[in-house]
């Protein structure tokens, strides 16, 4: 049975944030009648109180209401308090209300640091990056029910862990502020401690005949190695691979509820992409001798945690991908077992650009293993009648856009068999047979797709035209233009100073704030005034009058001239700036403390 609301420690829903002199206080205000929360200025330390201190007419506190403490970042230059000013209900999982942070906001604890020049010069550092972190995109919460673990974990959890504050049931590598709840755990703030998710959640309710069904989609991205595009690629020394992602869709009609789980992620060798302006940085495999130990690693921890392994490998076989899919291969021979196995199916060589229809052929090659390992159903009174016993780990180079329309396909094809198992669906009939369930059910992909490509690009997913709507069309062609060169602009130059941030508030570095960040030579000419930037807002200007004439249901070719006229200049621009991309390049300033 599924944990009840009233089985799990009570968190504080809703409360009051009282900015005094010297302290903030945070007391809740739903009705509960716990402790206020007491936390200083100075230092940072933290006590319950039985009641808020009385202001003095002089210095009236500003009172803030939140819905959330996320944590405390203890930093260089002091301590800051993270909360949820702001929420929106987004659905409902397994019963529990989930709820997406709308705002976040820090708050300094930091006076004692606040008279020397140096902690002063670090505070503004740390200031810019946090402010990059309160605009983090896809964060989600319960204040019932464990979000970071699936329905079938969910379904497994003993009854004492049952009775645990969520934050203790939690699964580690998906608790999105598992770093800045250390300090509230040391305080034993159990009602303050609030597991967030980053990811995405969406649902819709569609009738099939006389029946109506509920479908929700979740995902959970893992923190082991969380970052940006093209500043965390395949994996680290224990395995863990950037970009990973579970993706678990679940079904609920009369009474049943059906889970089905997918993950996602970088090809698990040790590889990167150094940014240097180029469109796509050439990729550079490291420590050749090492591979059969990373992946060996990455493969044990999926079986730990999902039964048995299929990796479906969607990378290019030629040119640089073509190296990577070649070492991935060979690499799995050596550590494949009976319960990991491999296929590689070139996306774009089977595909191309438009014909996504033919990943009917990558189906028919993983069908029976997706048959054999099955998906979680339980019955009416929440008692499990199947279990899923493996996993489809899907991966391209950026697990994104070639990645969700797999992953898409292959939640299709399993809806479509959990609802012939209950009886709904006869055995020929498809969800492309019922017009307002295959709307609904592209567009709960499409937007999947497009949450969890913006936060590992900044931009939605490519291809999301075919998954949205079942074909690819002119307007989503050129949508991936635009989005492609905004990918480029971001990457180079926003990208390091978002990674900073996500390191910074999971505790995976310390901040070095000496670095060399200017070019040493003057630049003469042409040269002296070469910037992406530029060039990129040229070429955007371009697509922008492209998009405009074709919207308007006419083709004006002298805009659509003056588009290639703008992209040739810029692309000269470019090249300028090419065989200096690495100065000018936006990068990471944070440093991995020594051991």
């Amino acid at each position: 049975m599924m944990e009840k609301a009233d089985s799990v420690q009570k968190l504080y829903t809703r409360m009051r944030l009282w900015d005094f002199p010297d302290q903030y206080v945070i007391e809740p205000t739903d009705g509960s009648s716990g402790s206020s929360l007491a936390i200083s200025k100075v230092d940072g330390s933290m006590k319950l109180i039985d009641e808020v201190p009385q202001g003095n007419s002089l210095q009236v506190p500003k009172i803030y209401t939140i819905f959330g403490v996320v944590g405390m970042l203890r930093l260089l230059a002091g301590s800051y308090l993270l909360v949820i000013t702001d929420r929106e209900c987004v659905g409902s999982y397994l019963g529990h209300p989930i709820f997406k942070i709308s705002s976040l906001k820090f708050f300094p604890c930091d006076h004692s640091l606040k008279s020397a020049p140096a902690e002063q010069k670090t505070e503004m550092e740390f200031l810019g990056l946090l402010n990059v972190a309160e605009k983090t995109h896809g964060l989600f919460f319960s204040y019932e029910t464990n979000l970071t673990l699936s329905a079938q974990r969910l379904n497994a959890l003993g009854d004492e862990s049952k009775l645990l504050p969520l934050w203790r049931q939690a699964e580690p590598r998906f608790l999105w502020n598992n770093y800045m709840l250390e300090v509230l755990i040391d305080n034993k703030l159990d009602p303050y401690l609030l597991p967030v998710v980053q990811g995405s959640f969406h649902y819709f309710q569609a009738a099939i005949g006389k029946e109506t069904i509920d479908v929700t989609l979740i995902a959970r991205r893992c923190t082991r190695r969380n970052g940006t595009r093209l500043w965390r690629r395949g994996a680290d020394a224990d395995g863990y691979a950037a970009n990973f992602v579970e993706t678990e869709q679940i079904m609920q009609l009369n009474g049943y509820t059906a889970s089905f789980v997918q993950v996602r992620g970088s090809i698990p060798l040790l590889w990167e992409q150094i940014v240097d302006l180029t469109y796509k940085p050439n990729f550079e495999l490291m420590k050749h001798d090492e591979a059969p130990r990373v992946l060996e690693r990455h493969f044990l921890d999926l079986r730990k945690k999902y039964g048995a392994v299929l990796a479906v490998d969607l990378v290019n076989k030629h040119g640089g991908e073509g190296r990577l899919c070649e070492k991935f291969g060979s690499t799995v021979q050596q550590v494949a077992s009976d319960d990991v196995r491999y296929v590689h199916f070139d996306f774009h060589q089977v595909c191309g650009h438009i014909h996504f229809e033919r990943l009917s052929i990558l189906y028919d090659q993983i069908s029976d293993f997706i048959d054999t390992n099955g998906y979680l159903l339980l019955n009416e009174k929440g008692e499990k009648m199947k279990e899923q016993r493996g996993i489809v780990r899907t991966n391209c180079i950026d697990c994104l856009d070639r990645t969700n329309v797999t992953q898409s396909m292959i939640g299709r094809k399993m809806l479509e068999y959990q609802l012939r198992r209950l009886g709904v669906f006869g055995a020929e009939e498809t969800i492309s047979s019922h017009k307002n369930l295959d709307e609904k059910f592209k567009i709960l992909w499409a937007n999947h797709g497009d949450d969890i490509s913006t936060q590992y690009t900044g931009t939605p997913a490519l291809k999301g035209d075919f998954v949205r709507f079942g074909h690819r069309t002119f307007q989503g062609i050129l949508k991936d233009g635009w989005n492609a060169l905004l990918r480029y602009y971001l990457n180079n130059f926003s990208d390091g100073t978002r990674q900073d941030a996500i390191d910074l508030l999971q505790g995976h570095y310390i901040v070095s704030v000496s670095r060399d960040a200017t070019p040493s030579s003057k630049k003469q000419g042409l040269e002296s005034i070469a910037s992406l930037p530029l060039a990129l807002g040229l070429v955007l200007t371009g697509f922008f009058f492209a998009i405009m004439s074709l919207n308007q249901g006419r083709y004006d070719y002298r805009h659509f001239f003056l588009s290639l006229m703008w992209a040739g200049i810029s692309i000269g621009i470019a090249a300028v700036v090419r065989a200096n991309g690495r100065v000018f390049c936006n990068r990471p300033r944070l440093h991995k403390p020594r051991s």
